[in-house]
């Protein structure tokens, strides 16, 4: 089985969460099949460490971590190549994979263009 961890900061806000929900809801929708989680570095639970285990424990053969961070800061680039390399060590059968940051990817970014550009558009 391969299954997508969306890994983002978390928040002492309860609320926080939501939009990462909102984008692992989605993956659902439009592949139903498709094993997607949620998983953050602190503050929300759970942490990256215990969805792999649980993901692995179901039966998980393959991960591929989603970072969702606009910047790619610290966390990005010290925080979490250091669990990757955690999880690849407590794991070592699993391929375990992980893409560039959601802020690093074109796609994402032409994205916010647009969204900003729309509303500029629509409000004159």
């Amino acid at each position: 089985m391969h299954a997508i961890i969306l890994f983002a900061h978390g928040s002492r806000d309860p609320l926080w969460h939501k939009p990462i929900q909102a984008v692992a809801e989605r993956i659902t929708q439009r592949s139903p099949s498709t094993v997607v989680r949620c998983a953050y570095l602190e503050l929300t639970e759970p942490d990256l460490p215990h969805v792999a285990d649980a993901l692995v424990a179901e039966g998980a053969n393959s991960l591929c971590v989603v970072p969702m961070f606009l910047g790619v800061g610290r966390h990005a680039r010290e925080d979490l190549p250091q669990l990757i390399t955690a999880l690849k060590a407590t794991h070592p059968t699993v391929n375990i994979s992980c893409q560039p940051a959601v802020g690093e990817q074109s796609a994402l970014l032409d994205l916010l263009a647009d969204i900003a550009l729309s509303q500029t558009h629509n409000a004159a």
